[in-house]
């Protein structure tokens, strides 16, 4: 059977969702989406040039025909420029499925979570599909829910850090308390901690760094492609029960 993602009623084949920020130009971007089978890609509408014909298009590069846009407000720290920024993605691209991102402080780039409820109610209201980057608190997730959320992504650990999954036992808790899709955004650092999300029963992961900033992005992004798919495997084919004792592989009856 078909195995898909589905968000806000549309179906993809890959749960591995990619930035196009950090790389060293939008060929390298496009060769490491290519390798990574990612079908959907953020772009942080503040930095990604996406409009100004003048300059290189990332749509030169990314066809929006073939991969999903995903416009996110990277780089917003109030709900009024999160709501200002993705208005005008709206306006000259007309997209409406989007990422939402408010964040705390510049140094700790947490989301800022009392602006980023208030500011999914209001594009919710406004006709938004709205994928949200938030804490990894359950008690927040499912409030986003109740706020017209279509999908909750919290960070597995501080954005660009690189440190894995730190809190699984929360990741779990929203995993268990929600029906929306469930996607690790942000802390990745290598394949591993792509398939470890996976096994916890996430429905994908967004990555940018660890692909963008590996010494092979290409490669990296083949890689992440190969630990999702393996993971989902893993979370669906239900792993073993955990003992502190041994027990033998082979048949205690009839031993020679």
């Amino acid at each position: 059977m078909d195995d898909y993602l589905n968000i806000s009623n549309k179906n993809f084949k890959s749960r591995l969702i990619v930035g196009t920020g950090k790389y060293k130009n939008f060929k390298e971007c496009s060769e490491a989406i290519k390798a990574s089978g990612a079908q959907i890609v953020t772009v942080a509408v503040r930095r990604v040039n996406i409009f100004d014909k003048k300059k290189p298009l990332l749509m030169d590069y990314i066809d929006p025909k073939k991969i999903t846009y995903l416009p996110n407000t990277a780089g917003c720290f109030t709900s009024s420029e999160a709501l200002r920024t993705l208005r005008l993605a709206r306006e000259i691209g007309g997209w409406k499925l989007v990422k939402l991102e408010v964040l705390g402080d510049k140094k700790t780039l947490f989301p800022d979570m009392i602006e980023t409820i208030k500011s999914t109610e209001v594009l919710t209201k406004e006709g938004f599909k709205v994928m949200v980057y938030c804490s990894d608190d359950p008690l927040m997730a499912k409030r986003l829910e109740n706020a017209g959320a279509v999908a909750i992504m919290p960070l597995a650990a501080p954005i660009g850090s690189g440190l894995g999954i730190l809190n699984k036992v929360n990741i779990k808790i929203i995993r268990s308390r929600t029906k929306l899709p469930l996607i690790i955004d942000a802390g990745l650092g290598q394949a591993s901690d792509a398939s470890i999300a996976m096994e916890l029963g996430c429905d994908g992961v967004l990555i940018n760094t660890a692909i963008a900033m590996a010494r092979n992005p290409i490669q990296m992004a083949e890689a992440m492609k190969f630990a999702v798919q393996a993971g989902r495997k893993s979370f669906l084919s239900g792993r073993i029960k955990k003992t502190i004792y041994g027990k033998a592989s082979s048949p205690k009856k009839g031993l020679i």
